[in-house]
Formats: C-alpha cells, sequence, structure tokens
C-alpha cells in the first residue's frame, strides 16, 4: 500500500499540471519566431486555451513562410504592431466568458523555435488584457523549466 504523502509526491500540483498543459498547446502556435500557448482554468477546470498565430481567415506565417518582424531584424518583445499575430493569452481570453475569465488563472508557457523554452512573462498589451478580463493569478514558465506566480494587480503599483 503507497502512503498518501508518497502518491501525492508522483503527481503534478495543479500549476505545474496546467503549465504543462499550456507548454503543449503552443505546439500549435504559427509564429516562426517563438511559439506561446495560454490556459485559463477557473477552480480547476480548463475554461479556455491559445496560441499565438495570426487571426482568423488571415494567412499566417508558416502558410508565407516569412516573419516581418524577423525580416526587420527586430528584437524579442518590440515592434509588435509589425506583427501578423494575435498573441496566445489574447486567443484565450477572446474564447472565454466574462463569468469563466473573472478570479480565473492564466498559464503562459513559451518556446524559442529550435532554442527550447523561453521566457513567458506577458507583454504589456497582454497584461491590460489579463487585468481587465479580471483574472485574478498568472503562471508563466521563466525558460529554466521553473515558473512565477503572480498576482497581476501588482502591475498597477508600478506604475508611476
Amino acid at each position: 500500500m503507497v502512503s498518501k504523502k508518497k502518491t501525492k509526491q508522483l503527481r503534478p500540483g495543479w500549476d505545474e499540471y496546467f503549465i504543462n498543459i499550456a507548454k503543449a498547446v503552443s505546439s500549435r502556435a504559427t509564429c516562426l519566431r517563438r511559439k506561446y500557448g495560454a490556459v485559463i482554468t477557473k477552480d480547476n477546470i480548463i475554461v479556455s486555451t491559445g496560441y499565438n498565430g495570426a487571426p482568423a481567415g488571415m494567412k499566417d506565417c508558416l502558410e508565407v513562410g516569412k516573419c516581418t518582424r524577423k525580416e526587420l531584424q527586430i528584437p524579442h518583445g518590440e515592434r509588435y504592431e509589425l506583427c501578423h499575430s494575435v498573441h496566445a493569452e489574447a486567443n484565450a481570453i477572446i474564447r472565454a466568458s466574462v463569468d469563466e475569465l473573472k478570479d480565473s488563472t492564466i498559464y503562459i508557457s513559451g518556446a524559442d523555435n529550435g532554442v527550447g523554452e523561453c521566457l513567458s512573462e506577458p507583454c504589456m498589451m497582454c497584461k491590460r488584457l489579463i487585468l481587465n478580463a479580471k483574472i485574478k493569478k498568472v503562471v508563466y514558465s521563466d525558460g529554466n523549466g521553473k515558473f512565477h506566480i503572480l498576482d497581476p494587480k501588482k502591475w498597477l503599483k508600478k506604475r508611476v
């Protein structure tokens, strides 16, 4: 017979479980530079997922075979207005209802194409969407096999 304590160690916690699902969701991304996945949960039930890719009905970067930001050698995190993709967080948020989003948790995981896991902290645009959606908790991968947990309301305290 396996003790309760030992059984618990054999299973991942909820945060680890859902961050791994976000990593799997990222495999559907259509960006040539980075692949991100997002999972929104409420009461440990998945309510929505999203990955970065072109808006519905548009050709994505994989289909076209080029990335405008890459061609212009724009560093990661800059000039998103030139990108054709919708971010994973935004795609997950637009696919959930207001009631599902309020007090929910969003998990975000990303990978550099061909390099491995990358820091997946939301950009400023996605931070605003997360705050507006009233998401209570954000969990994102740090690029080193670990994840960070934070309260998005703390982003407001940084504003001067």
